[in-house]
């Protein structure tokens, strides 16, 4: 069964990386609900001088599952407050959607 990524890259204020943080874990998620949804993430990477990484990363069944979440009311619930946090950001969030190549995965599982 193949499946897709999709990742949203975030720059975030030197100083507000435990804020950031806390939004994403006191938000109302409603990802469990959703058909085709399979795994969340939210992901911290290299601080920089001007920024710290992060990425939440989902995948789901399939890009169909995906579009159809964002088309959805749970998206534009989770959503609705996006821009109360704007002293956190540096920016836009940056998409990146993958789509899996068959015959490549690998599991320990």
């Amino acid at each position: 069964m193949t499946m897709y990524i999709a990742m949203n890259r975030f720059h975030i204020r030197p100083g507000e990386e435990e804020t950031f943080e806390n939004i994403w874990k006191q938000r109302e998620s409603r990802l469990r609900e959703l058909p085709g949804f399979r795994s969340f993430r939210l992901l911290r990477g290299e601080s920089q001088e001007e920024f710290t990484l992060f990425a939440s990363h989902t995948i789901w069944d399939s890009e169909a599952a995906f579009q159809a979440w964002t088309k959805s009311e749970a998206f534009r619930q989770a959503h609705k407050n996006a821009g109360a946090h704007n002293n956190v950001y540096l920016g836009h969030p940056r998409f990146e959607g993958f789509q899996e190549v068959p015959g490549t995965a690998e599991s320990a599982e």
